[in-house]
């Protein structure tokens, strides 16, 4: 079982100055991180107003996850963006954000058009019924109190180990094989990245 601890990931600056973000995952994992990957996932602290990032030929979904309202204003058209409401739109547009409301989190989806289709999610936590995370997906804690354990599957019999407690933004890694389990009170991020079928292409 795969937990990617936010406290361990070290922030990168923005060119511009106007925030910081931390990349929790990129496929391939190789890959610099010039955009040579197909997809990645990362959280941004975005501290003042200003220009998006570019990224041609890719999909973006983003979402806020800390703080009140977002407007995004991508190709001229304004989007006020309230916490845990994803939003889609295309990395070749020219996009930019005014903080209404103060600095704000917000959760990055980025896949190559394509190559894979990136889905995000947020769900409430239960403490009785367990969400599993499959393969192809990341878990992201947002707020709460939630624990992990390595779910019944082909190489884990019916369960095993003890509950790992999460913190914040820290991160499950999806398995098929004994996907993990979730139980808590609070809020979740899934985030699934999908192949994407070349008749869309």
């Amino acid at each position: 079982m795969e937990i990617i601890r936010f406290s361990n990931i070290r922030p990168e600056p923005w060119r511009n100055g106007g925030g910081v973000t931390r990349e929790i995952a990129r496929h391939p994992r190789e890959a610099s991180q010039d955009g040579s990957w197909d997809w990645r996932v990362s959280i941004a602290e975005v501290g003042k107003a200003g220009d998006f990032s570019a990224f041609p030929g890719m999909e973006r979904v983003i979402s806020v996850i800390d703080g009140e309202l977002l407007v995004l204003t991508v190709d001229g058209a304004e989007h006020a963006m309230e916490k845990y409401r994803p939003f889609r739109f295309s990395g070749d547009a020219a996009s930019s954000s005014k903080l209404p409301t103060g600095d704000i989190r917000d959760l990055n989806v980025i896949a190559r058009r394509g190559a894979y289709k990136g889905y995000l999610s947020i769900l409430e936590l239960s403490k009785k019924r367990a969400h599993p995370v499959f393969e192809g997906q990341l878990a992201i804690l947002l707020e709460g109190k939630a624990s992990v354990t390595e779910g019944a599957g082909e190489d884990a019999g019916t369960g095993s180990g003890d509950p790992v407690e999460l913190g914040r933004y820290d991160t499950v890694v999806g398995s098929d094989a004994s996907s993990p389990e979730l139980l808590g009170r609070g809020f979740v991020a899934i985030v699934s990245l999908d192949p994407a079928d070349p008749a869309d292409a």
